[in-house]
């Protein structure tokens, strides 16, 4: 009998997954996508900005920022994600608790950003670190030595001294990596490079401070973002459905309320754009 009940149960749940796929598929979306904490791995970023792109029943997408960056290289890809989507559809950005370094860097190429006046936000730099133990570990016998191809392998490996030039490669790699960084900003915001530069030291901003150097465009909350998504929409904003992006769980961790892994069903049956605090 409970057997009988729990299918019942499983068959209506999945007409209504078909009915309610069906009434949002006539409506036009709104997509929101949350980009939230460290900022490392952007392949799920990437996919459903992917999606965003290629949907045409979406019309804009509104992207959460509450992050205080990461790495390079992971904000460069999700940046240019988001160029290729507003070359099809309107993107807005709403900042939440903060959006800086790789946060502010992923945020740049949206139309219209949002902040709230605290947000804290900015710290646009680059940063690497380099740890020498080589005095503690003097101190206490221990000595390790690197076999390396080559005499900057180990650069910043903890056993090692850099010496000036070693520093010099360093820093004018982290000037490149900052230059590309300052690029990316003056190509969508409203402010030229040379005010850019006067206040790109890696100090932060609230939201206010941003908007007035024009580094976000206005100031208000997530549903301020949507609603501004609506307006550039157009006509079909007023019917636009909000369609939250995330991680789907497997219809029988959905059906049964329990995480179900493939075993366990088959058994029963760098360089950092990052602001620290």
């Amino acid at each position: 009998m409970k057997k009988k009940i729990l299918i019942g149960v499983g068959v209506l749940f999945i007409l209504l997954l078909i009915v309610n796929s069906i009434v949002y598929s006539n409506k036009p979306k709104i997509a929101l996508i949350n980009i939230k904490g460290v900022i490392s791995d952007y392949r799920e970023i990437l996919g459903y900005l992917s999606t965003a792109e290629k949907d045409n029943s979406i019309k804009a997408v509104v992207i959460n920022v509450d992050s205080p960056g990461g790495a390079v290289g992971a904000s460069q890809e999700i940046y240019r994600a988001i160029e290729r989507v507003r070359g099809k559809k309107p993107v807005v950005v709403s900042m939440g608790n903060v959006a800086a370094s790789g946060g502010y860097y992923v945020s740049a190429p949206a139309n219209v950003v949002f902040a709230n006046p605290g947000t804290i936000t900015g710290s646009i730099g680059v940063i690497v670190q380099h740890m020498d133990l080589t005095k503690v570990m003097d101190k206490i016998g221990v000595k390790i030595e690197n076999i390396k191809s080559g005499k900057n392998k180990d650069i910043l490996y903890p056993n090692n001294k850099l010496t000036p030039q070693q520093k010099k490669l360093i820093k004018d790699t982290v000037l490149d990596v900052y230059n590309q960084f300052v690029d990316a900003i003056v190509k969508y915001r409203k402010i030229s490079k040379e005010e850019l530069l006067k206040v790109a030291d890696g100090r932060i901003f609230s939201g206010k401070q941003a908007q007035k150097l024009g580094l976000v465009d206005k100031i208000g909350n997530l549903q301020d973002a949507i609603d501004e998504a609506r307006k550039l929409i157009g006509k079909e904003g007023k019917q636009a459905v909000v369609v939250p992006f995330k991680k789907q769980k497997p219809l029988l961790e959905k059906l049964l309320g329990a995480k179900i892994s493939l075993d366990s069903f088959l058994s029963y049956s760098g360089i950092y754009y990052l602001m620290k605090f």
